[in-house]
């Protein structure tokens, strides 16, 4: 089992490729708003963020690094935050596109879903009245005959690619298969511990958010990884607090923002990652825990320095 930790990592998904920019007025689309984004959620006490990029004309998910490179160095210079790339990008990409910015930009931590899955966002369409882009619907409701492809191949090629960059992955693991795949890549050398498990709660195709279920991710993992691993949860939609909550109780860290969520109450918007971040971190000093510091993540998770990052 995990050693307790002394304090909870919370890191935030600043914007996705799940979200589309007229769901939300507040979701970060431009580099410029991402950038605004990343800082707001480290002051008020993120440890990591995660990032996505997207076109700023539509929104669209992208993976140019370029598009990366507009946002990044300014991130890094204003906030001392762990920053954690994707590799999923959408599932409408190619593996070789989604591969690179974690490539070329060799972050402290990148993303990586453990393995193909369905992956339902169609229910979201009846929420919608009006589209600001054409891409927009056909993307939610082709998620109807859509999979999210990360096959073993896949997985083994985005480990391979990045082996020498000192990277970091952080394991997203949306039910209890995924933690078994990922310890097959800890058998066969192509992760390191510590593991750093993102086990994802509420995603149609992926495990529920009952409370069972958290207990469920949590003792497999321990299982299987013993003290080689750190635990940090996430729940989509009104599942966010919740499992989060469930999680620090339990010893785990927590992973918010409006990526995995646009709202901050039944009804309510949040008008920016911030205000996830301050939520939670409100909640977790409530219950008499400490907020882990970046440099306290870096050492949980063994990571290289934001000085030994390609931007």
């Amino acid at each position: 089992m995990a050693a307790p930790q002394k304090s909870v990592v919370i890191s935030c998904a600043v914007t996705g490729a799940i979200h589309t920019p007229t769901m939300s007025p507040y979701l970060p689309i431009t580099p410029a708003e991402i950038a605004d984004g990343a800082i707001g959620a480290a002051e008020a006490g993120a440890a990591i963020v995660h990032l996505h990029a997207r076109m700023p004309e539509d929104g669209q998910p992208t993976q140019d690094t370029e598009i990366f490179r507009q946002f990044l160095p300014k991130i890094k210079a204003a906030a001392d935050v762990v920053i954690n790339l994707t590799t999923g990008g959408a599932s409408t990409m190619a593996i070789e596109e989604r591969l690179q910015p974690a490539l070329k930009l060799k972050p402290e931590v990148a993303s990586l879903n453990m393995g193909s899955m369905n992956f339902g966002l169609y229910e979201m369409i009846p929420r919608y009245k009006k589209w600001q882009h054409e891409w927009e619907r056909p993307y939610l409701d082709g998620s109807h005959d859509r999979i999210f492809k990360n096959t073993f191949s896949d997985i083994a090629y985005i480990l391979e690619s990045c082996s020498g960059n000192d990277t970091r992955f952080e394991l997203e693991c949306y039910d209890i298969g995924h933690l078994y795949t990922a310890a097959h890549f800890l058998e066969r050398g192509l992760l390191e511990p510590p593991l750093f498990i993102q086990s994802v709660f509420g995603i149609r195709g992926g495990i529920g958010p009952h409370p069972e279920d958290v207990l469920h991710m949590k003792s497999t993992a321990d299982r299987l990884f013993g003290d080689q691993y750190l635990w940090s949860v996430l729940g989509g939609g009104r599942n966010q607090m919740g499992v989060a909550t469930q999680s620090a109780l339990m010893g785990g860290n927590v992973r918010v923002g409006l990526e995995d969520s646009l709202w901050i109450g039944k009804g309510e918007l949040a008008k920016s990652n911030a205000d996830h971040v301050f939520k939670i971190r409100g909640i977790l000093e409530e219950l008499g825990l400490e907020v882990a510091t970046p440099d306290e993540a870096r050492k949980m998770l063994d990571l290289k320095g934001k000085n030994n990052v390609n931007f």
